[in-house]
């Protein structure tokens, strides 16, 4: 079977994008699929891949079907998110310029700033941050983990959890650099108090206003972004009196622009999203 595929990356994380609606690949084929398109030797690589399909009841415009880089589907992706809306404006899917997006049962609302008619950059309305502890989840005995002490290999950590559509654990230090966080990410990831598994943010505070962090992401190790992980991170770091509302996350891959608006209780993501290169590809 042919398809076409776009690889598409925000700051830097990269998937590879397909039209749901034209190239059918049955469920069960999927996640075979997935891995060896993901696989940077043997495949196109990438993160992971994401289907854009259509959705019959119109309850959203589209509908982001993604899939990790080692075949296991997953919830959410904000970066994904953002270039998913990129894409359905730019190859003419829809001339709006608000969105609705759905991706594993949650309703997601875009906007963007149009350069010369092609998407330069996506606001994405990422929603309610979910603190409670079994809908995250995270066993713990507290009904929130915030600032809570974790052991991992025998040592302590101080994490605070937060679910964007998908769990996370982010964990402040005072130095991310030098982190080895190969030797570290996996066993939070299949971490026992993490039934879901979780994707791990390492984070360092740089001022009230701007968060360095480098991310484990479940089911595909370290990226150079994580949307949703800055969106947990920020919202981490607010809940722990080290920020103001509105920050700058600075990714291995680029910056995001993250705002809590603790009023209406939404995270508001805005950030770039970037073709790479399209092609054609038989598979296997």
């Amino acid at each position: 079977m042919k398809i076409e595929f776009t690889k598409m990356q925000g700051c830097g994380n990269d998937y590879v994008y397909i039209d749901g609606a034209r190239f059918h690949i049955p469920m069960e084929k999927k996640p075979d699929v997935v891995r060896w398109l993901s696989n940077r030797n043997f495949g196109i690589g990438s993160d992971g891949v994401i289907f854009i399909n259509p959705v019959a009841d119109g309850s959203a415009d589209f509908e982001m079907e993604m899939w990790n880089a080692d075949g296991t589907r997953s919830e959410m992706c904000g970066n994904g998110m953002r270039c998913v809306g990129k894409y359905v404006y730019d190859k003419g899917l829809t001339r709006k310029e608000h969105v609705k997006v759905v991706s594993g049962g949650q309703l997601k609302y875009l906007d963007y700033t149009i350069e010369d008619g092609k998407v330069v950059l996506v606001k994405v309305n990422m929603g309610q941050p979910i603190l409670t502890a079994e809908e995250v989840p995270v066993v713990s005995d507290n009904k929130q983990v915030i600032d809570e002490e974790i052991l991992v290999q025998g040592k302590a950590y101080r994490m605070t959890c937060v679910s964007m559509g998908n769990p996370h654990a982010v964990v402040f230090m005072d130095n991310v650099a030098d982190l080895d966080i190969e030797s570290v990410g996996p066993y939070f990831e299949h971490h026992a108090r993490f039934p879901r598994r979780t994707n791990t943010e390492f984070v360092k505070v740089i001022d009230r206003q701007t968060l360095e962090m480098r991310v484990w992401e479940r089911g595909t190790g370290e990226t150079l972004a994580c949307g949703t992980g800055a969106c947990a991170t920020a919202v981490a770091a607010m809940l722990n009196g080290l920020t103001e509302d509105k920050v700058t996350v600075r990714l291995l891959g680029g910056d995001l622009q993250i705002e809590w608006d603790r009023e209406a209780d939404v995270v508001n993501m805005t950030g770039p999203a970037v073709i790479v290169f399209e092609g054609s590809i038989i598979l296997p």
